[in-house]
């Protein structure tokens, strides 16, 4: 699974494809990827202590901010063992399935200020098994080594979070653009999108967000450029 929202349980209990089975304590979930550090992606992992051991795959920098920031291991420990397997490299999961990082921002989050390394704060994943996927929830910068990755997938799952930069200060969210939180918005990222070979899906949206209005015009937009926004159980066979 990527990133372990609050909602965890939620999510393994709505998908049949993680439903607990067939012994009374067994799991076909393996670990978590994470693609940063932020407590919206990585407080779902505490709902999994129950767990022989949980196995999370991060670069060293998401590593730093959860065991000596938020001092989750240390928490942990009494219930589960935490496994951890390094994205700053390539990572083979299970028989053929492949995932690597593409560096997008340097953001930190607030709770990790200062302290760790420079770099991997935030990633998109390109996840490989024969076909190949990109997955983006949080996109700061457009780096060479993204484009270079979108372009060259079959899908593409990218942030959604702001429709236009303004929104977050227009709706009384923040004093900050969209882009200074670390969000380019969908405005910026479309037309670029319009281009790929590959499907392409926004997600991550902002409750903020007028693509959350079926009848908002904005999906129009969207539908000229052949970006789509990916629902809630949605299922994209490659």
């Amino acid at each position: 699974m990527v990133n372990a929202t609050p909602d965890i349980g939620d999510q393994i209990e709505a998908s049949e494809w993680l439903v607990p089975g067939p012994g009374l304590r067994d799991t076909p979930l393996a670990g978590i990827i994470l693609t940063d550090a932020e407590l919206d992606h990585t407080l779902g992992i505490a709902r999994l202590r129950e767990a022989d051991q949980v196995e999370i795959v991060a670069t060293p920098a998401v590593r730093h901010a959860l065991t000596e920031r938020l001092r989750l291991e240390e928490v942990l420990s009494p219930y589960t063992e935490l496994v951890w397997k390094d994205l700053g490299q390539p990572v083979a999961l299970g028989e053929s399935l492949q995932v690597s990082a593409v560096p997008v921002s340097g953001k930190r989050p607030r709770y990790a200020p200062e302290g760790g390394p420079e770099d991997g704060w935030v990633s998109a994943l390109r996840l490989s098994d024969g076909a190949t996927v990109v997955y983006a929830p949080a996109v700061g910068t457009f780096p060479p080594a993204l484009e270079k990755a979108l372009a060259e997938a079959d899908c593409v799952i990218i942030d959604g979070t702001f429709w236009d930069d303004e929104e977050p200060r227009r709706t009384g969210i923040s004093s900050k653009t969209a882009t200074q939180m670390g969000h380019v918005p969908i405005e910026v990222t479309a037309p670029m999108l319009a281009g790929l070979p590959g499907r392409c899906f926004y997600t991550h949206l902002n409750n903020t967000n007028p693509l959350l209005d079926p009848d908002a015009p904005q999906h129009r937009l969207l539908a000229g450029y052949g970006v789509e926004v990916a629902a809630d159980g949605m299922v994209i066979d490659l």
